[in-house]
Parts: structure tokens; C-alpha cells; sequence
């Protein structure tokens, strides 16, 4: 029996007499010109979008009403699981760059919301600077669009947990993001409200008026976001989100092209499945609130994702087995824009294992018959003493045929790159002290008064110091208290 609850679905039929089509609870907040959506929003009759216009690369801001435990579907963002595109065995790109060509999952007419203000992609009339986005949700009409859409959704569920928000955060949807948020929280504040920032990864320095324009977007959007969410968590590739790029995440048996939104999407897609497993799970008892609340307690909203894509497991080889190989280093790579460390201590975690058979489950040297949640909580425990740990295996693995990217390493088996395993966690950990701290000494390093047609979009000045406050407040929540973290902060600012 499947481990996971279907997805969440809304029903409705073609014709008279037609077969019903399953779509997803989805409204997806989408710029002019970035796609071939027909009307005031939505696609033909079919759910199917034309697919004739924009580039797979724009900014989309997506939210889902989720049912009790349900699957998320296919989103239709720049950083979602792409659906469709190069053949089975190849690892050439796609030639097509559509994102609607990846898409293989009906949408309902009432998914797509067209901002007609800005345009994807041009010189002029991009959605660029948080003011803009945030000033679009203050509109009367988007608003009554928006609530339709939403109400329209909410109203099908038969137990609403809540909302997961995809929001980009280096442009203008992360304005769009906060005031969803905002909306969210004043009408569903009993209900989780998980946020996923994303940002793609970032090659050069380019303009550096651009660059701490993007800066201003995170920040705000990072302070927002975390205000009115159950939970935050910043999710990219990018290796840093301060004013000087980083090398892009590496995986050992993952060789992808960090520029293509193709790739980076489906790894991302990949590890934001497995994270939000446990409140999807048929046995799970709680809700996306409690999910939340057992990660975000202190004052701690903001959480890190990490995941090893896959797992590294010798074929053959036990649970145990796998695991007492990385007793040193645990194996998964931190997906939440920082610099690559070791981390050995966190306050709280969720942590998924995916993949893993029930056969391989225990030594066969053991003459303990553990289960596998056993052997993985007991592993949690010794590298992460005193954290308050929760963990969930399943047997369900990572599904990566084709049209998954197949940037797999030869080394894995013909099995391996159908499917795979992954152990992937959200953490509550110092890592995000150094996070956000840096964000704020990168801002304050340079007079963002200089920044004028920044503020003229829509954002006071004192606004904008008051969330500066808020990302100081919120980073000194994940201080250890040993004094490393004050001493690094203040190593980087000499």
C-alpha cells in the first residue's frame, strides 16, 4: 500500500459525458509574456497551457491549499520538477525552453493568475524591487481574484492543514509573497502556513546596483516571510545569498549545468518532496501546524534544508551499514544558501529517509531486530546529541526516470537512476545565524539611501531598517551561545 495519501486533487469534468481530469489545488501567480495562459488566467478547456511564448526561466509565485496528509502536485514554477523534455537515457538539455513544456500535469482553469502589470522578461516593466510586488496584493482587485481563487480551493478540501508558499525572494514576488503571507495568516492564522523561499544560483557579480537591489529583495522577503509562516526555509543551489556569489551545491553522483533551471528545478523538486513527507504520511497524526511547531519553537521560524541526492548505498549493503559509513560527516549537502560547512549540532530537525527496503533495514550481524525508523533515530542521537529529533522512512524511493534530468553518475546501477534514495532533513541549526547575520552586514555595509528608485517602488526607508531589526532578532535565536558564531561575525566585519 502506498505510504504517501494521493494528491490533492479538485475533480471536474471535460463535457457533458467526459472523463474527469484530476488538477491540483494550485494558484500560481505568473508575469505577462511567461507563458501562453489563454483569458484572465487560466488554460484551454483541457488544463493544457499553449506552448508558444516564454522562457522557462521567469519569476512565478505559487501557493497550494493542501488537504489532510495529501501529496503536492506538479508546481508550475521556475523551481519546480520539470515534466517533459529530454529523452530516456540522454543527458543532453532540452532544446526548448518553455517552462510550460515541461509541464504534464492539468491545471485548473482557476490555477494561473496572469499579472498583467509587469512583463517577464524585457528592458522595462519587470517585476524588480519588493515595493512593486507588495503594492500589487494592496490592489482591491487582486485581492478579490486572489481570495476567489483561494476560497474556491479551501472550500474543496475535506480538512484544510494549511498552505505551502513558493515565493521567489531576489526580485519583486517576494513582495507578492509577503502580503500572500499577510493574507494568509489574518484569515487561516490556525492553520501552518509553510514558506519556501528560492533564489536560482547566481554565476557572476553582474551590475552592482542589481546586485544589492536582490540583496533588499531577500532581506525583505526573508523578514516578511518569516513574520506571518508556521515556518521559513530559504531553498536553493546557490551557494551564498549575500552580495558575493558562491560556488553552486556539488553532488558526488549528480553531474548537473547549475544555470539550467531544468536541472536545479528537478533537484530541488526532489528534496522538497521528501521534506514534506512526514505531514503527507497515511500514519501521521499531526497536522502541517504541529509539523511546524516542532521545528520553530524559541523564536526559531527559519529552518535549513539539507538532502543527499542520493543517498550512498552499496548495493546489498544494510541500513546500519550505510549509515556507520558516514559517522564522521553526515552525507547530506545544505540547500539553504551558505557556504559549504560541517555542522555538528542543531536544536531541533526533521529528518526523512526515502528508499530504503525493508530487507536492508538491519545488519544481518545484528542480533537486534530493529526497524529502520529505529536505526536512523538512534543515528540522529549520537551525531546530533541533545537535538530534538523526529525521523520517517519510507520504502517509496525518489522516482528519477525520465523526463527527470539524467545527470546521474555512471556509477549508479541502471536501477539507480530510475529511482533513488535520499536522506534529507530541515534543520534548525546555527548554520542560519551565519546566514542571516551575513545578509545584514553585507546590507549595512553600504548605504542603502543611496538606493532611491528602490524606495520610490513602494518601501520606506524606516520600513526597511525595522526588517533589517527583525532579521538581527531572528538570527541571534540560533546563537549557540559558545561564542563561535559572535567571533565569526565579527572576523568577516574587520
Amino acid at each position: 500500500p502506498a505510504e504517501l495519501r494521493a494528491a490533492a486533487l479538485l475533480r471536474f469534468g471535460r463535457g457533458p459525458g467526459g472523463p474527469e481530469t484530476p488538477t491540483p489545488r494550485l494558484v500560481a501567480l505568473e508575469l505577462k509574456g511567461t507563458a501562453g495562459w489563454g483569458g484572465s488566467g487560466g488554460p484551454a478547456a483541457t488544463g493544457r497551457p499553449r506552448r508558444d511564448r516564454a522562457l522557462f526561466a521567469g519569476g512565478v509565485g505559487s501557493l497550494r491549499a493542501d488537504g489532510a496528509g495529501t501529496e503536492p502536485p506538479d508546481l508550475c514554477s521556475p523551481l519546480s520538477l520539470p515534466a517533459g523534455a529530454a529523452p530516456a537515457g540522454s543527458q543532453d538539455t532540452p532544446s526548448v525552453r518553455l517552462w510550460s513544456d515541461y509541464l504534464n500535469v492539468h491545471l485548473h482553469p482557476k490555477s494561473v493568475y496572469v499579472i498583467r502589470q509587469y512583463l517577464h522578461d524585457g528592458d522595462c516593466g519587470c517585476l524588480e524591487a519588493f515595493g512593486q510586488g507588495e503594492s500589487l496584493l494592496q490592489d482591491p482587485a487582486c485581492v478579490e481574484e486572489l481570495e476567489d481563487r483561494l476560497h474556491f480551493y479551501v472550500e474543496e478540501c475535506d480538512y484544510l492543514q494549511g498552505f505551502q508558499v513558493l515565493c521567489d525572494l531576489h526580485n519583486g514576488f517576494s513582495g507578492v509573497g509577503a502580503k500572500v503571507t499577510e493574507l494568509l495568516h489574518d484569515e487561516y492564522s490556525r492553520k501552518g502556513i509553510l514558506t519556501w523561499g528560492l533564489t536560482p544560483v547566481l554565476s557572476t557579480m553582474g551590475d552592482p546596483q542589481n546586485s544589492f537591489y536582490r540583496l533588499m529583495n531577500t532581506a525583505l522577503g526573508i523578514a516578511h516571510l518569516s513574520r506571518h509562516s508556521s515556518l521559513f526555509c530559504p531553498l536553493s543551489l546557490s551557494g551564498s545569498l549575500g552580495i558575493k556569489p558562491q560556488p553552486p551545491v556539488t553532488f558526488p553522483y549528480i553531474k548537473y549545468d547549475a544555470s539550467l533551471n531544468y536541472h536545479s528545478s528537478a533537484i530541488l523538486a526532489a528534496a522538497l518532496d521528501t521534506l514534506t513527507a512526514p505531514y503527507r504520511l497515511w500514519s501521521f497524526q499531526g497536522s502541517m501546524m504541529h509539523f511546524a511547531d516542532s521545528l520553530t519553537f524559541s523564536g526559531r521560524k527559519a529552518v535549513a534544508a539539507w538532502a543527499a541526492l542520493p543517498l550512498p548505498a552499496l548495493s546489498g549493503s544494510s541500513l546500519p551499514d550505510t549509515l556507520s559509513a558516514h559517522q564522521q560527516d553526515v552525507p547530506w549537502k545544505l540547500l539553504s544558501s551558505w557556504r559549504e560547512q560541517k555542522v555538528s549540532c542543531c536544536f531541533a530537525q526533521s529528518v526523512v529517509l526515502r528508499g530504503i527496503c525493508k530487507e536492508k533495514a538491519t545488519s544481518r550481524d545484528s542480533s537486534l531486530c530493529e526497524s529502520p525508523a529505529q536505526v536512523l533515530q538512534q543515528y540522529l542521537h549520537t551525531q546530533f546529541p541533545g537535538a530534538f529529533s523526529t525521523s520517517h522512512v519510507l520504502q517509496q524511493p525518489c522516482d528519477t526516470r525520465p523526463p527527470f534530468p539524467q545527470f546521474f553518475s555512471p556509477l549508479l546501477t541502471s536501477r539507480g537512476v530510475e529511482s533513488i534514495p535520499v536522506l534529507a532533513a530541515l534543520q534548525s541549526s546555527p548554520v542560519l545565524h551565519s546566514l542571516l547575520s551575513g545578509l545584514c552586514r553585507d546590507l549595512r555595509a553600504r548605504n542603502a539611501r543611496r538606493c532611491s528608485s528602490f524606495f520610490t517602488a513602494g518601501v520606506e526607508q524606516d520600513d526597511f531598517q525595522e526588517a533589517l531589526e527583525e532579521l538581527k532578532t531572528l538570527s541571534q535565536c540560533y546563537e549557540t551561545g559558545f561564542g563561535a558564531d559572535r567571533s565569526e561575525d565579527e572576523a568577516d566585519s574587520d
